[in-house]
């Protein structure tokens, strides 16, 4: 079992990156959360733990000890870049292991693939998180939030799923993760009320959203469904409605 350790940077009383309209630690955990959903819902034999799954403050010790206590397999720390600038780049410790430096080389290119934007390059750096890990490591910097057009797509969900997705797909080719087999079978949502009244769905949706988690809204019927997650194994997304549960969320598990 391959254990992957996802931090989404900041958060809390520390939003990171600031510009245009947006915050780095919402977008870090936007990000993070949709990888991990890649990766539980898509392949098999990985387990995803995240430093945080919410907005709350989580020094930089404790995001590393967490994963060291956990014994992961690698650390990857997810981040908005600011200070002039555009595109992607990524960075292991200034004495990084080989294994770092061999999946960086990996997992770089993946990323760069579904953005498509400027190559700013595979470097290397101090960071806390990167020297206090026991595991390979790698820190991602994914646009600059103070560049008006780079802040454009950061707004988009659909470019949002893109960063995702190079992050799960340069995992999946890292650590040689296998697909789950076949298609078509049931996908487990976790939905988090169903109202008459769109108005009140949108109020769901904009809640689960301050609490970072990403939803869609499905009508069915009469009946506007706010609905998180998606899973093709049910007991993900019974831990993902226990995670909501104890954040105060009526919710249930549904299939289809």
């Amino acid at each position: 079992m391959t254990r992957i350790f996802l931090d989404p940077g900041h958060g809390g009383s520390d939003p990171g990156a600031v510009g245009n309209g947006l915050q780095e630690k919402n977008l870090t955990l936007s990000i993070a959360t949709r990888v991990r959903d890649i990766l539980l819902n898509e392949y098999q034999g990985v387990e995803v733990r995240m430093s945080r799954t919410t907005d709350v403050f989580i020094g930089l010790d404790q995001r590393t000890q967490q994963a060291n206590a956990w014994n992961a397999n690698y650390f990857m720390s997810i981040h908005i870049n600011a200070g002039g600038g555009t595109g992607f780049e990524s960075f292991v410790h200034t004495n990084a292991s080989a294994e770092s430096v061999r999946l960086q080389g990996i997992i770089h290119p993946a990323i760069i693939q579904q953005m498509n934007v400027t190559n700013r390059g595979l470097k290397r750096a101090n960071f806390a998180v990167l020297r206090t890990s026991n595991m390979p490591a790698i820190l991602t910097e994914n646009l600059f939030i103070d560049r008006a057009a780079d802040a454009d797509l950061l707004r988009s969900p659909a470019y949002l799923d893109r960063i995702a997705r190079g992050h799960a797909n340069g995992l999946a080719q890292a650590f040689n993760l296998q697909r789950r087999g076949g298609g078509g079978g049931t996908i487990y949502r976790v939905q988090a009320g169903a109202f008459s009244v769109r108005a009140n769905a949108d109020q769901q949706q904009a809640r689960l959203r301050g609490d970072g988690y990403e939803s869609i809204i499905v009508q069915s019927g009469s009946l506007f469904l706010v609905q998180v997650g998606a899973f093709s194994i049910r007991a993900n997304a019974e831990a993902l409605a226990s995670e909501l549960r104890g954040r105060g969320y009526d919710v249930a598990v549904v299939s289809g």
